[in-house]
């Protein structure tokens, strides 16, 4: 972000498209996408399937968008199943099999049957399938290979209708700076098919949770919710505001309470 801030400023000419960040100026937009909505529904999934009651997840980079995830996935995880555990290992990395797999192994190890991840690569995947009776979930493609089982849905990252629609509008000379976030009702969040692997009432009832996230009826951070220190951060019925700040979801650095873990500096 305040690296593609300080190139942008000294190419004024120059129009910057970045990423899951939220600093703009004449010359750069953001855009992200609600990834947590897909992280709810595969909470609600993941509740619903553990039968060791303790769900492993696979943490990229401590920046706002993975731990808003790792939040939404925790708290529809425990919407349907009180008893649940989630065990999150870091592998600072996007993309890379071996350390992927490795955190797959190490939390199957720990009693996980379900393994979460928002890295890309397909090696938990693999190494789910392996250790037998793990499911898991495909990020950013599909990975529908690995269906019915262990893969059992995907978050599928869209991002090409807008990177065509900002291309056009610099070709049409109408291009300004914007902040976007879209999410499952836009299309820029897919939810891959969910598989026969997963009970037709649970299927029901993620496919509606899904329909009230695409359809704005329901907002995946909705109060009451606390800090992880069990201080108030929504009160009943209020809804996670995007902003900047530390108590917006552009910024947020904090996990839920329930979560037992800490947020790495």
């Amino acid at each position: 972000m305040d690296q593609t801030i300080n190139v942008a400023a000294k190419f004024p000419n120059v129009k910057f498209e970045h990423a899951t960040g939220y600093k703009q100026s004449d010359n750069v937009s953001v855009y992200s996408a609600r990834f947590y909505e897909g992280r709810a529904v595969q909470g609600h999934i993941a509740g619903h399937m553990t039968k060791s009651n303790i769900v492993g997840y696979i943490g990229s980079f401590p920046i706002p968008e993975v731990i808003r995830g790792i939040n939404a996935a925790y708290i529809h995880a425990k919407a349907v199943n009180p008893d649940v555990q989630f065990k999150i290992i870091w592998a600072y990395t996007w993309f890379d099999p071996t350390k992927e797999a490795d955190a797959a192994k190490v939390l199957i190890e720990q009693g996980a049957d379900v393994v979460l991840q928002h890295t890309d690569s397909t090696a938990p995947q693999a190494a789910a399938q392996a250790a037998g009776n793990v499911i898991t979930f495909g990020q950013a493609s599909d990975m529908a290979a690995y269906g019915p089982t262990p893969r059992v849905s995907s978050i599928i990252d869209n991002w090409g209708p807008y990177y065509i629609a900002r291309t056009q509008a610099v070709m049409d000379g109408t291009w300004a700076s914007t902040s976007t976030w879209d999410g499952i009702g836009a299309g820029m969040v897919g939810i891959g098919e969910i598989t026969s692997a997963v009970p037709a009432d649970v299927k029901a009832s993620a496919e509606a949770l899904r329909d009230s996230l695409a359809d704005g009826s329901y907002h995946a951070f909705t109060g009451p919710l606390n800090k992880q220190d069990g201080s108030v951060w929504l009160k009943a019925g209020e809804t996670a505001a995007d902003y900047a700040g530390p108590e917006g979801l552009a910024e947020m650095g904090f996990y839920l309470e329930g979560l037992d873990s800490e947020v790495p500096n």
